[in-house]
């Protein structure tokens, strides 16, 4: 649902490369981020943080929209912040929060997933099925997934009312915090590598965004989420956490405000390309020569919602857009 299957070819010229981060002319929109500076910081690597701070601004530079990005490299420490801290709805990026406390309950009662559980987590990931999220949220109930965002450490995630799990409302650092849940080895969540094994089997069609320039020997766990609503145009957001033998680093880019799917798509990859240029590019990677994944063609995104939310806002829930306390 959302992009139709692509045949990527597993080298991606470097002239494609450049092209993902050539200047794209702006289009209206009702916000933009683009003047605030991405700051990224690394004690072990201050030449890297600093290339990485310049990247991300040229990515972004003739980029329209409301934009949120955080990442954050386990080798080198480097961690980058733009606005990170700004609320957003989650469409289907909440999947993972659902995710991860059916997980979390079936290791406190000490067994494994029920067949019902593994019967609805796995296409809730893998292929975003509404249906099973929704089973899946009103059986875990708002209070225990509270509980899961309170021991994850988030701070500005408000779940969504009654079964209005894609009305969740988060922030790049809270999705961050939650990523790290499924990739630190001291987390909470024993289980943590079959929920980064099921990012990882999310259907080829799905796995645009933050993965577009990611080099070889590093795998992707990803979610995306995908909404148009009648305020701020389309959400159109991208985690994932990349994993090697060596290395892990996640990425988050949240957005709004996009005029079409598309144009939120082409950003985060934008954004996406930067990231693993500047991180792989000492190991000799990131530079355009075998790519695991491009850019997503244009043609090849349908502007179908991912159907996580109403169009029309909800009463009594949206209200204007806010930050969330730091």
């Amino acid at each position: 649902m959302g992009i139709r299957m692509l045949n990527r070819h597993t080298a991606i010229a470097t002239a494609v490369v450049s092209a993902l981060l050539a200047p794209i002319p702006a289009v209206a929109a009702h916000a933009s981020t683009a003047q605030v500076p991405a700051a990224c910081r690394s004690t072990r690597d201050p030449d890297l943080a600093a290339r990485m701070s310049r990247d991300l601004r040229a990515a972004l530079s003739s980029r329209q929209g409301t934009v949120s990005v955080a990442v954050h490299d386990d080798d080198t420490g480097l961690t980058c912040t733009l606005a990170s801290t700004r609320q957003y709805d989650s469409a289907s990026v909440a999947k993972v929060v659902i995710m991860e406390g059916a997980l979390r309950r079936a290791e406190e009662l000490g067994r494994k997933l029920t067949g019902w559980e593994m019967a609805n987590v796995r296409p809730m990931i893998t292929r975003s099925d509404n249906p099973a999220a929704l089973r899946l949220w009103t059986d875990l109930g708002h209070a225990y997934l509270g509980r899961i965002l309170a021991r994850a450490g988030t701070k500005g995630t408000a779940l969504g009312p009654k079964g209005y799990w894609g009305l969740t409302r988060t922030t790049a650092a809270d999705q961050m915090r939650l990523l790290a849940v499924l990739t630190n080895t001291r987390s909470f969540l024993k289980t943590r590598a079959y929920g980064l094994k099921l990012l990882s089997q999310v259907r080829r069609d799905q796995r645009w965004g933050v993965p577009a320039g990611m080099p070889k020997g590093l795998k992707a766990h990803v979610k995306n989420g995908w909404l148009p609503r009648a305020t701020h145009g389309w959400r159109v957001h991208s985690v994932g956490a990349f994993t090697g033998r060596d290395r892990t680093y996640r990425i988050v880019v949240l957005s709004h405000d996009n005029p079409t799917m598309a144009y939120g798509v082409r950003t985060i990859e934008r954004i996406a390309q930067a990231v693993h240029r500047g991180l792989n590019q000492k190991r000799g990677l990131g530079d355009g020569r075998g790519l695991v994944q491009g850019p997503t063609p244009e043609n090849a995104i349908s502007e179908e919602s991912d159907g996580s939310a109403p169009y029309e806002p909800l009463p009594g829930w949206d209200e204007p857009e806010r930050d969330a306390t730091s």
